[in-house]
């Protein structure tokens, strides 16, 4: 979901927010399931699909971060 010029800077901020927060619960949950893995021996195929999860996660992210540049950018070339 883009957010849109018309957003106010509150809304910006809270999709900002949203943002770092997913990128932030993206690398803890794929460092402890690293981690996890390693402990109990997980089979090198659900290592990489965590790591696929993890990459999904993070492309997302940042299409996510992109939209919110372009949307401030537009905002501020109508002001």
């Amino acid at each position: 979901m883009a957010p849109k010029p018309s957003d106010t800077p509150s809304d910006s901020g809270k999709q900002t927010r949203r943002a770092a927060i997913a990128i932030a619960s993206t690398m803890l949950g794929w460092m402890l399931l690293q981690e996890i893995g390693a402990q109990y021996d997980w089979p090198l195929k659900y290592a990489l699909l965590v790591d696929l999860f993890a990459l999904a996660g993070f492309i997302w992210a940042l299409i996510f971060v992109f939209s919110i540049w372009r949307a401030r950018r537009a905002e501020s070339r109508t002001r």
